[in-house]
């Protein structure tokens, strides 16, 4: 059984009781980890799914009552110094962490006729810019606190594939793709691994029957994907057992044929 007592893990991207973040944060502290987890509810409300306003707050509660500690913060990754923000407010409230989760994401449709450099800004400001960032104030900090640890774990939920309309989400994604295995390597010798997730397609809110329709026959397990499929592997990733894992792009899709 993966053993996560004692890890602080940060989980970007936690907004809605349906979203892989929320099943990313409740993976990792049924293993014991403590989380501190970010959300956007602003930009959820102005997007297809939805704002689930008071769930950040529930899922505090929920976590807490497992025996963990946890804490949420609302944050734009695009702000300047938010990646320094968000790594003191986890460094006062929990202490140092070990574990990097990349799941917050800004996804706006965007085809070969609207994509325009104001899209693309906006989905580098967070999916590129940001989450980098992040990861390197993240990893400066964990060389100090940790000299002599060999358990940093850097994990990003990437995406890609042949859509036509989301040209500038999986362009920038495709960016984290292609850092990975650079990344890993610079990392390696302090300790942190560092992999990517490619989930595809999974039911976190935004399927309707139209969509589940033309989905369901792509994937030959017969189900679609569903946010604890991704956040599975994740503990297992954050854990001691993938120490020799790093620097990979891993599909954890069910078998899924529509790329």
């Amino acid at each position: 059984m993966t053993n996560l007592t004692g890890k602080i893990a940060i989980v970007t991207g936690a907004s809605r009781s349906k979203g892989i973040g929320a099943a990313i944060c409740r993976s990792l502290a049924s293993a014991g980890a403590d989380i501190f987890f970010t959300h956007w509810t602003s930009f959820d409300e102005a997007s297809g799914t939805g704002a689930d306003k008071d769930f950040p707050q529930k899922l505090c509660v929920e976590l807490q009552n497992t025996g963990v500690r946890a804490f949420g913060k609302e944050l734009d990754l695009s702000e300047e110094a938010a990646s320094t923000r968000l790594m003191n407010l986890v460094q006062e409230k929990l202490g140092p962490p070990s574990i990097l989760v990349n799941n917050a994401t800004y996804e706006a449709p965007s085809n070969f006729r609207t994509l325009d450099a104001n899209i693309l800004d906006k989905h580098y400001q967070v999916n590129n810019s940001g989450t980098l960032m992040l990861t390197m104030e993240f990893a400066r900090r964990y060389e100090m606190a940790f000299p002599d640890s060999r358990h940093g774990r850097i994990i990003n939920l990437v995406s890609k594939g042949p859509d036509p309309n989301n040209l500038a989400y999986i362009a920038t994604k495709g960016m984290l793709i292609g850092i990975t295995e650079p990344l890993s390597v610079g990392l390696a010798p302090i300790g942190i691994t560092v992999n990517s997730i490619d989930p595809g397609p999974t039911d976190s809110g935004w399927i309707n029957d139209e969509i589940r329709n033309h989905l369901l026959p792509l994937f030959p397990t017969g189900r679609i994907g569903k946010p604890e499929d991704a956040a599975r592997l994740i503990k297992f990733l954050a854990s001691e057992e993938s120490g020799w894992i790093t620097g990979q792009l891993i599909k954890s899709e069910g078998g899924f044929i529509g790329k």
